[in-house]
């Protein structure tokens, strides 16, 4: 009984800090229904506000091939935190190139995750709370460790190819 009892606790306090993932709430800022914190590409992509945009945006970009082996290489071991709003303009039109650029790469879907925040950029139970988000979206690239090593806010200065590899050779050479 004992052991029961412990497990349900245990069981309880697991859920308790637990994230409802693709959550759906109305955004009392923005005054429409947004996506906030953990989320899929899949349900981002399929959103009704977001796909509107997202898809004409995917389709049209052409990522600079002279830019992706250098990217290739810089990217290996690393992971990427994209912390957007479904409601943003930027984020309508950046995560669409910035997801075709590693779909030309063939990069690993499970090593990006995707965070979206409210209208105050703010997501629930202190997700953000250490990421310093000031604009959306940040494409936030960590190593191995989980240690941040580029970040790339709201849009590129030239293209995202570009500072992508500004940001990770930079980050190689430290």
């Amino acid at each position: 009984m004992k052991n029961i009892l412990t497990g349900l606790i245990i069981l309880f306090a697991m859920n308790v800090g637990a994230q409802e993932l693709n959550k759906k709430i109305e955004d009392p800022n923005r005054h429409k229904q947004i996506m906030l914190n953990k989320c899929t590409r899949e349900a981002i992509t399929s959103f009704a506000e977001f796909k509107e945009s997202y898809d004409p945006n995917y389709a049209s970009y052409k990522p600079d091939s002279t830019s992706l082996d250098g990217l290739a290489k810089l990217l290996k071991g690393k992971k990427v935190t994209i912390v957007l709003g479904t409601w943003c303009g930027d984020s309508k039109f950046q995560v669409p190139h910035f997801l075709k650029i590693m779909d030309a790469l063939k990069f690993d879907a499970d090593k990006i995750e995707f965070i979206a925040v409210d209208g105050t950029k703010h997501a629930e139970n202190g997700l953000i709370d250490n990421l310093k988000i000031t604009n959306v979206p940040t494409f936030i690239f960590t190593d191995k460790k989980g240690t941040e090593v580029a970040r790339i806010t709201e849009r590129p200065q030239e293209t995202l190819e570009k500072d992508m590899l500004k940001a990770l050779a930079v980050a190689k050479t430290k």
